[in-house]
C-alpha cells in the first residue's frame, strides 16, 4: 500500500554549460529531499534510491511503484555567473498529472532561501493533495552566507557521496577550501571529520594521523553545531569505525534519528552495529525500517545480504544480493560477498561462471578458487597459497574481507590466521568488524585466544533501538470545539457567499489567510474535521457550481468544458477525474440525464 503522502526528489538536470556543475544540481536536489524529510507524515524517498534514477527518462508511475510514492519532484538547473535558474514539476506517479510547476530566477548569493521556497511549495501542493501534515514557517536554514563556500563544500559532498575512498581523498581539499572561505560553516568540519575516520578505518592513511584529524575537525564542528544530523553521523562513525565503541556511537545515530527519523544513513549504521554485535533480528528490522525510505540502497541489500551471510543462510543472502546486483552489476561488496557465499554453499559451477564475469573487477581473482578448494579440503602446495597471501598483504587498502585470515585457516595454519585476526581485531579494521560470527572463521571459535578476543571486544549489555515513540491512536486536537465551530462557519461563509472557489489561483494559505486562521490549522479543520482535504473540498463545490450551470439556459452557449473553466476548475484532466470520481459518470452523460429528469 503507497503512502498517500509521500515523494521523490529526482535528480535536477543540470543545463548548465559547464558539465562540472553537475555538484551543484546534485546537491541542490539533496537539499531539498533533507528539507522536505523534516515535515512530519510526509515520506521522503532517500538521495541514494532517487539517484538510480539520475539521466534516466523512466516514466513516473513505474519510478512511483518503484518507489512506492504518489509524487515525483523533478526538474533542471542552469547555473550561469552568479545567477540560476530552475524550472521544477510535480507531478502525480497514478496518472502522470502535473500538480504544479513553476520556474525561478534567482541571484546565486539566494540560493538558501529558493531551496526553502521550493520546499514549502512542494509541502503546500501535497498536503492540498493529499492530506494533513504540518509545515512550519521554514525548512532550510542559511549555513553560510559565503556562496563560494557553499560551493566547494558541495564538491567535497559530490565526492564523499561516491562512497570510493579514492574518491573521499579527493574531497578533502574541497572541504578544505570550504573551511578557508568561512571559517564558520560547520557542514565541511563534518565532511573532513567523515572522510579521515573511514580512509583510517580502512588503511588508505595511517591510522593514528587519520584520527587525530577526525577528532579535531569534529570538535571544531561541535563548536559551530552541536545539534546537526551530519555531526552526529560523523561522530558516530568515528567512534565505531575508529574505536569499536558501539554504545557511544549508537547514542549518536540515536541523537540523528531524533533530528531527523527519515534519513536512512543513521538507520542502516545501526543495523551495522547490530549487525556486528550479533543483535541479528534487531539489524533486519532496521534495515527492513531504512528500505522503506531507501528501497534502491545497493548498500542496504548488501547489509541484509551480510546478515543472511552471517547467520549461515547462503541461500536466501544469495536471493537478496541478486536483487541489489540488479540496482548496481558492479557494487563491489556485493560482488565479493556473492563469491564468499558460492564458496561457503559448495556451489562449484555457479562459482566458476560468475568468478567469470567479473574477474576483470577483482584485484586477486585467483583467489576465491583457491580459496574455494582449500575450504573443501583440496590440498594445495603452501608457497601457492604464501604466495596469495603476500599479495594480499602487499594490496594498498585492505580488501572487504580477511581473506589472508581465511587462506592461513584452510592452508592448515590457524596459529598464524588467530595471530592475524588479533592483529587487525586490536587495530579495530573495518574488514573484521564482524569476525564474532563470521562463518569462514569457525574454525577458530573454540580457541582460548579467539574467545578473549570476543570477550574484550563484544559488550555484554545488549544494545537498544530508538523506541518507536507512543503516537496516541486519536488524533492531536489543534482547536477547540468552539474554535472548529467558528472557523467552519467562516469556511463556509468564505465558500458559499463569496465563492471562493472560483478564484482559480486560491490555495490552502490564500483561504486561510481569508477566514484568519494558521494553515496547518485550516488543514487539520479540512481533513480531520470536515473529512476532505483541500482540492477535494474546493473541487466539491465547484462541481456544484458546474452542475447548476449546466442545466441553466442562460449557460448552454458554452461547452462542458468552459462551464467547467467558469465554475473553478483548472484543467480539464482535474474536472474530468474529479466528476467521475464523485458522480461515478462522465459529465456528458450526467448533463444528458439531467436534462431528460
Amino acid at each position: 500500500m503507497i503512502d498517500q503522502k509521500s515523494i521523490a526528489v529526482l535528480p535536477f538536470d543540470n543545463l548548465s554549460s559547464d558539465p562540472e556543475n553537475e555538484y551543484f544540481s546534485d546537491g541542490m536536489t539533496e537539499e531539498i529531499i533533507n528539507a522536505l524529510s523534516k515535515i512530519n507524515g510526509l515520506k521522503v524517498t532517500a538521495r541514494t534510491s532517487s539517484f538510480v534514477f539520475k539521466k534516466q527518462k523512466e516514466d513516473v508511475r513505474i519510478i512511483g511503484n518503484k518507489l512506492g510514492v504518489t509524487t515525483v519532484l523533478e526538474g533542471s538547473i542552469r547555473k550561469s555567473g552568479e545567477r540560476v535558474r530552475i524550472t521544477a514539476q510535480l507531478i502525480r506517479t497514478d496518472n502522470g498529472f502535473h500538480i504544479w510547476s513553476e520556474n525561478f530566477d534567482r541571484r546565486l548569493e539566494d540560493i538558501f532561501a529558493l531551496q526553502d521556497d521550493i520546499s514549502l511549495l512542494i509541502a503546500d501542493r501535497i498536503r492540498e493533495n493529499f492530506g494533513h501534515i504540518e509545515i512550519t514557517e521554514h525548512l532550510v536554514e542559511q549555513p553560510t552566507e559565503n556562496i563560494e563556500a557553499y560551493q566547494q563544500y558541495l564538491k567535497g559532498r559530490h565526492l564523499f557521496l561516491t562512497w570510493n575512498l579514492v574518491e573521499m581523498q579527493k574531497g578533502l581539499s574541497y572541504f578544505a577550501r570550504s573551511i578557508e572561505l568561512d571559517p564558520t560553516y560547520d557542514q565541511p568540519y563534518f565532511g573532513m571529520a567523515l572522510c579521515y575516520s573511514l580512509l583510517g578505518a580502512w588503511g588508505y592513511m595511517p591510522k593514528q594521523e587519520a584520527y587525530l584529524l577526525a577528532e579535531s575537525f569534529i570538535e571544531s564542528g561541535n563548536k559551530l553545531q552541536h545539534q546537526s544530523v551530519l555531526g552526529f553521523y560523523a561522530q558516530a562513525v568515528h567512534e565505531f569505525w575508529a574505536f569499536w565503541n558501539y554504545s557511544t556511537a549508537y547514542g549518536h545515530l540515536q541523537s540523528a534519528s531524533a533530528l531527523n527519523e527519515q534519513d536512512p544513513e543513521p538507520i542502516d549504521f545501526m543495523a551495522e552495529i547490530n549487525r556486528s554485535l550479533g543483535n541479528f533480528d534487531t539489524a533486519l528490522a532496521l534495515n527492513a525500517k531504512g528500505l522503506t525510505v531507501n528501497p534502491l540502497s545497493t548498500n542496504a541489500y548488501f547489509t541484509k545480504a551480510t546478515l543472511l551471510y552471517l547467520q549461515e543462510d547462503y541461500d536466501n543472502a544469495l536471493i537478496v544480493i541478486e536483487e541489489g546486483l540488479k540496482l548496481d552489476p558492479v557494487f563491489t561488496l556485493l560482488q565479493n560477498l556473492k563469491l564468499i557465499c558460492l564458496i561457503l554453499s559448495k556451489n562449484h559451477d555457479e562459482l566458476n561462471r560468475y568468478h567469470e564475469s567479473i574477474t576483470q573487477f577483482l584485484v586477486l581473482p585467483e583467489i576465491y578458487l583457491r580459496l574455494y578448494e582449500l575450504y573443501n579440503g583440496i590440498k594445495i602446495p603452501q608457497n601457492q597459497v604464501d604466495q596469495l597471501i603476500e599479495k594480499v598483504d602487499a594490496m594498498q587498502g585492505p580488501p572487504v574481507f580477511p581473506l589472508d585470515i581465511y587462506l592461513c585457516i584452510y592452508s592448515g595454519k590457524e596459529e598464524e590466521a588467530l595471530q592475524r585476526l588479533n592483529a587487525k581485531v586490536n587495530a579495530k579494521m573495518g574488514q573484521v568488524a564482524n569476525f564474532k560470527n563470521d562463518p569462514f572463521l569457525a574454525p577458530l571459535r573454540d580457541s582460548e585466544s579467539f574467545k578473549s578476543l570476543v570477550n574484550a571486544n563484544f559488550p555484554d549489555d545488549p544494545i537498544t533501538s530508538p523506541r518507536a515513540g507512543n503516537a496516541s491512536s486519536e488524533k492531536a486536537l489543534v482547536l477547540s470545539d468552539d474554535e472548529t465551530n467558528s472557523y467552519s462557519a467562516k469556511l463556509i461563509t468564505q465558500m458559499e457567499e463569496h465563492q471562493s472557489y472560483l478564484d482559480t489561483q486560491l490555495t490552502l494559505r490564500e483561504l486561510a489567510d481569508r477566514i484568519d486562521l494558521h494553515p496547518n490549522k485550516l488543514s487539520w479543520l479540512l481533513n480531520e474535521k470536515v473529512g476532505r482535504n483541500f482540492n477535494d473540498f474546493v473541487n466539491g463545490y465547484r462541481l456544484s457550481e458546474f452542475q447548476r450551470k449546466a442545466v441553466d439556459p442562460d449557460h448552454q452557449h458554452l461547452t462542458l468544458l468552459g462551464l467547467a473553466y467558469e465554475s473553478g476548475f483548472t484543467s480539464k484532466s482535474v474536472f474530468n477525474d474529479f466528476f467521475k470520481k464523485q458522480t461515478g459518470v462522465t459529465p456528458k452523460a450526467w448533463v444528458n440525464q439531467a436534462k431528460k429528469s
